[in-house]
């Protein structure tokens, strides 16, 4: 069977690219690429081309998701599994792949109605590294991807059974009506919540390498007109030490440090009944003058 093994980029669609391009840059210290002649910001987080494609679309949601395979023949692997199991799947054409800069890909939607696209051979400058506008040491990616995603889903069932027995991945544990999907040592690349809400994506979530780079960013948020909408805490699950912002487009970013990996041959799945060790407390905000 073919897995996918990371969350390699996240398209973002939103309504401000210049709202967007300050924040992922001043507040997440990501390394923008420009904007491109259609309006298109990309950004780096590591040595891959880019990380996060932000379209001016205007939905403020996910727009779509790419996920890593090995190589080509696990790429045709991928696509006959989808096939197989009902999804319509179209190859993305040498446009596309030119676009999204790798060798190949194949694009569908997931049972839940979400673009995703699965590839492989995406091109990395250790010749041209990361470098962020903030002083931050970086973040933990490599064989854990660029992170992972959060989405509301209306039925848990249907969306496990695809991301577990179509796309490959391996359950994590469990937390009240949360699933956590891992596909390498990160503890989840994907976070499924069973429920209707305005947004696909509740959150995605960015590892720092240092605890100080989420102390210096949490102090920047407070200190400006951003919001912190849950406070510092440690989870349950993954044990990372970490806070949510809101962003431009009313999604949460968990930035955070220290998670725990996963090992599978000892890993062994549980269910939690609280998602925070400690704190991930909401904060109030003020309210509205009258």
């Amino acid at each position: 069977m073919s897995s996918v093994t990371q969350l390699g980029y996240i398209g973002i669609s939103v309504s401000n690219i210049e709202e967007w391009e300050h924040f992922g840059t001043e507040v997440l210290g990501l390394q923008s690429n420009g904007v491109a002649s259609d309006g298109t910001l990309t950004m780096r987080m590591d040595e891959y081309a880019h990380r996060f494609i932000v379209s001016p679309t205007g939905k403020d949601d996910v727009e779509f998701v790419g996920f890593q395979v090995t190589d080509q023949a696990a790429l045709k692997a991928m696509a006959e599994q989808l096939r197989q199991a009902g999804i319509e799947v179209s190859d993305g054409t040498p446009a596309e792949a030119k676009e999204r800069k790798v060798e190949g890909l194949i694009k569908f939607e997931d049972p839940e109605g979400t673009p995703t696209e699965v590839y492989y051979g995406p091109p990395v400058s250790f010749d041209n590294p990361f470098n962020s506008p903030r002083p931050i040491t970086g973040f933990v990616t490599g064989e854990q991807g660029l992170g992972h995603v959060v989405y509301h889903v209306e039925n848990l069932d249907r969306a496990v059974a695809f991301y577990r027995d179509v796309l490959g991945m391996k359950i994590s544990d469990y937390i009240r009506n949360l699933v956590f999907f891992h596909c390498n040592p990160r503890h989840h690349t994907l976070a499924l919540i069973e429920g209707k809400a305005p947004k696909k994506l509740n959150h995605f979530m960015l590892q720092t390498q240092n605890m100080n780079d989420v102390g210096s960013t949490y102090d920047l948020v407070l200190d400006s007109e951003r919001r912190v909408t849950r406070g510092l805490g440690r989870h349950t699950n993954d044990h990372m030490t970490s806070f949510y912002m809101k962003t431009p487009s009313g999604f949460d970013v968990e930035y955070g440090w220290g998670a725990r990996t996963v090992d599978d041959a000892t890993w062994q799945v549980v269910r939690h009944e609280k998602g925070s060790i400690w704190g991930h407390r909401p904060v109030p905000q003020p309210a509205a003058a009258s």
